[in-house]
């Protein structure tokens, strides 16, 4: 395939289960049917409803994001396969693409992109694997869950004609887990989340108002900023605010235990929901900045989220993170685990009240990523 490809296959998340690689897999799709037809099909039923962790909120709409009109879209493919996996590869024949990008992110599609892969490259398709983590870390806790996908994930590899790879924290990750073998590959920085973008709002208050946003997984270091909270004087907590919206993963309650704790309490807000996207703008409004106190991350969708909003963000120098907010003026890196640390970032962005930046990231570097594995271009060097 010397040129770029005419039509193009997205494989990634549907609504249904509604999480980060939903809201990416429908921005990349639309950003794309600007450049070639653009078709996605949609993974539906992810798992079993009760092995979900926001299984409360499955099925329920909390997006307002749409796909373009120019994309067409098949929802989905189910866990258990009959017979929406034999409706889906009907529309992979209809569709006809010459370019299949798999969104990976987790191993409960695995199954599945095996037979779509395999489908795809037997119809003349080249099959490109977007990788957001090399596995999930819930899932990794899961008996059996690691050993399938380091048994599988090799073959998936082994049916792909290249990669796009976030930052380079992730292919060297990837590499030490699943060998590319020399395969092609793109390193592209995660596109923006301006869909949330909104005017600042009005408050009652003269308070500096930090925002903690994400759900709350042992990962994510939420209990790191707590810490970091409390540990601030009367005089310092006094003239901030600290809002926590997430929802609670994976029984993870310590964080939000160590808020009830907290002796600045009355100065902590908790929302601990998922929460839909009309709300999301109006958080991200009412804040100074925002903190991101992750302890292993690859990317971040709310880091993107806090940078198309302009916003000043501390964040922890861990995993891809640097890189995903590498060229941002409004970046604070911090260690990881270090409440200390956080604090002093906290005391820091105080004096950036009213600063806002220029996002660096673009939907379009994505999709030149796409189009340069596709379309035979040269290897992007490492």
């Amino acid at each position: 395939m010397s040129q770029p490809p005419a039509r193009v296959l997205v494989v990634g998340s549907g609504f249904r289960f509604t999480s980060g690689i939903s809201y990416y897999t429908c921005r990349v799709a639309n950003a794309l049917s600007g450049r070639a037809g653009t078709s996605v099909l949609l993974m539906r039923r992810l798992i079993p409803r009760f092995l979900y962790p926001g299984r409360r909120r499955v099925g329920t709409t909390v997006h307002e994001l749409r796909y373009d009109p120019a994309v067409t879209v098949h929802d989905g493919v189910d866990w258990y396969w009959l017979p929406s996996l034999v409706r889906a590869l009907r529309f992979v024949r209809r569709q006809a693409p010459e370019l299949v990008v798999l969104q990976w992110w987790t191993a409960a599609v695995l199954h599945s992109y095996l037979v779509l892969a395999w489908y795809a490259r037997r119809r003349g398709a080249r099959v490109v694997i977007e990788w957001h983590e090399v596995q999930d870390t819930g899932e990794a806790r899961v008996p059996g869950v690691q050993r399938y996908a380091r048994a599988l994930v090799g073959r998936l590899i082994r049916l792909a004609d290249g990669h796009v790879i976030h930052s380079e924290f992730d292919r060297r990750l990837l590499e030490q887990n699943y060998p590319l073998d020399g395969a092609r590959h793109v390193v592209v920085p995660h596109g923006p989340y301006d869909h949330h973008a909104a005017a600042p709002a009005e408050r009652g208050d003269d308070a500096f108002h930090l925002l903690y946003f994400g759900v709350i997984r042992p990962y994510k270091g939420l209990e790191d900023l707590v810490a970091a909270f409390d540990s601030l004087t009367d005089e310092q907590a006094a003239g901030l605010r600290l809002t926590i919206v997430g929802e609670t993963w994976e029984g993870w309650h310590a964080p939000l235990q160590a808020v009830a704790a907290s002796r600045h309490r009355d100065r902590i807000t908790v929302v601990n929901r998922y929460v839909a996207d009309a709300e999301v703008a109006g958080f991200f409004a009412a804040a100074d900045a925002v903190v991101l106190p992750y302890r292993r991350s690859s990317s971040s969708g709310p880091l993107h989220i806090a940078m198309s909003a302009g916003l000043p963000v501390i964040v922890s120098d861990v995993g891809g993170l640097r890189e995903a907010a590498d060229g941002y003026a409004g970046a604070l890196h911090v260690p990881p685990a270090d409440p200390a640390a956080l604090a002093a970032a906290i005391t820091r962005v105080t004096a950036l009240r009213g600063e806002r930046y220029a996002d660096v990231r673009s939907w379009d570097d994505v999709v030149d990523g796409y189009l340069s594995l596709a379309g035979g271009a040269e290897r992007v060097p490492a």
